[in-house]
């Protein structure tokens, strides 16, 4: 029966689903799951692209290889802001479990968005080192597909920034309301996803870049 002791509780980051009508609980459910799928649509594409970049490391035409052209100190700095940028977001997540003052949300919220314009800052200023060294992806299959690879992701960072920015001003207007929290819950899955993949590109791109 609905409110059973017997019945599970759905958790999720940032809402409390067990403590709603069942009606609603599930209308939440499908509203993340969709979102999900979504997401997996995503880790395909940029499987595909992981798929191409594998198959045209090699194809260097003579110009410089990717892994001789960046900077792995760089990359590693974009690391440290894209992965810190994972923690403040879930200090978002945390204080919205806790009812916290949309003040507390939207601090965290802040320092999400500038480690992400820190991750993006430093991904265009190594795109630009890049060209300046006539490095640029008309010269070879493994650069195009490694600026291909790369770019996709900082334009989704790009993406996750605006709506950041989006959150902030709808949080200001409507206040921290399910319709809120549930958006929230979006764009946390996204911003986490976007780090996963991130990872992925350092450990394949730029760490395999050292091996030559």
């Amino acid at each position: 029966m609905p409110g059973s002791m017997n019945e599970p509780e759905l958790l999720h980051a940032g809402l409390n689903l067990g403590n709603h009508p069942p009606a609603m609980r599930q209308q939440l459910e499908c509203s993340i799951f969709g979102f999900w799928v979504f997401l997996m649509s995503d880790a395909i594409l940029f499987a595909l692209l992981f798929a191409v970049f594998g198959t045209a490391i090699q194809n260097t035409a003579g110009a410089p290889s990717p892994g001789s052209a960046f900077k792995i100190s760089a990359a590693g700095r974009e690391t440290f802001a894209l992965l810190s940028s994972s923690f403040t977001y879930g200090m978002v997540s945390i204080c919205l479990k806790h009812d916290a003052s949309r003040r507390w949300v939207g601090l965290w919220l802040a320092i999400t968005f500038c480690l992400g314009a820190w991750f993006l800052d430093g991904e265009v200023h190594d795109f630009l080192n890049m060209f300046h060294d006539d490095v640029t992806p008309q010269r070879s299959a493994a650069l195009s597909a490694f600026f291909v690879l790369v770019g996709t992701h900082g334009l989704h960072v790009t993406a996750g920034m605006v709506w950041i920015l989006l959150m902030g001003a709808q949080m200001a207007v409507y206040g921290i309301d399910e319709r809120v929290k549930i958006n929230f819950i979006r764009l946390g899955l996204f911003w986490h996803f976007l780090d996963l993949v991130w990872v992925a590109i350092f450990s394949v791109v730029y760490l395999r870049g050292l091996l030559g």
